[in-house]
């Protein structure tokens, strides 16, 4: 007899995502996603949010535990942060779409009820979800993507991709068939755990102003 195969066991998104509508449907179609095993332990899938005419994408690595609670990209204390950092920096956050390269959380427990620590998503869980940001993508057609931290870098530009070598800088690449521009940064998170974090803040701010330039 036969075994028949859960679609995580395909780790990718691909057959979930529709091939038609706007960020409504894929949204709507997201909650159902069961493209990678990371669905069985979220509380749901955390999609991206804003505008579909943002002229700026920023997109993370994952969701955490307050995004899983809420259901919303960035609410946490780095959405916070990085929202004041846009403002300083010259952009409008109302303006922006934010979602991440993976959509559910991932994390370890040492037993219920305890905190649940974040653990970085593997290379094949960014790749399973990557169809969900490729249709993203293609729906919102920013003019510039902003890349938040290592991990969403690796998503978009492959796992030879180091944030420190590129951050503040306007790049240009395919990305899922499209010509995009880029510019990295650090992660928000990675602001909060910083020693120097008012150093680490004003970097990021700087990052962001070049990408407010870029936009023009």
């Amino acid at each position: 007899m036969a075994v028949t195969k859960a679609p995580e066991d395909a780790y990718t998104a691909e057959p979930f995502v529709p091939d038609r509508g706007g960020l409504t449907a894929l949204r709507k179609a997201a909650a159902d996603c069961r493209g990678c095993p990371l669905h069985r332990d979220a509380t749901q899938t955390v999609f991206g949010a804003g505008a579909t005419d943002a002229r700026v994408m920023l997109v993370g690595e994952q969701p955490g535990d307050q995004e899983d609670r809420q259901g919303k990209p960035f609410v946490g204390p780095a959405g916070k942060l990085l929202d004041r950092a846009l403002q300083e920096a010259g952009l409008d956050p109302a303006d922006a779409y934010v979602t991440n390269a993976v959509k559910h959380f991932k994390f370890t427990q040492a037993e219920p009820r305890k905190r649940r620590i974040h653990k970085a998503p593997s290379l094949r869980e960014m790749t399973a979800c990557g169809p969900w940001l490729a249709a993203e993508l293609a729906v919102v057609e920013p003019e510039l993507i902003v890349v938040l931290g290592a991990t969403a870098g690796k998503a978009l530009l492959g796992s030879s991709f180091r944030v420190t070598q590129v951050r503040g800088t306007v790049l240009e690449e395919e990305i899922h068939g499209r010509p995009e521009r880029l510019v990295p940064t650090v992660h928000p998170s990675a602001v909060l755990r910083a020693d120097d974090r008012e150093g680490a803040y004003q970097g990021l701010v700087a990052d962001l102003k070049v990408a407010a330039r870029a936009l023009g």
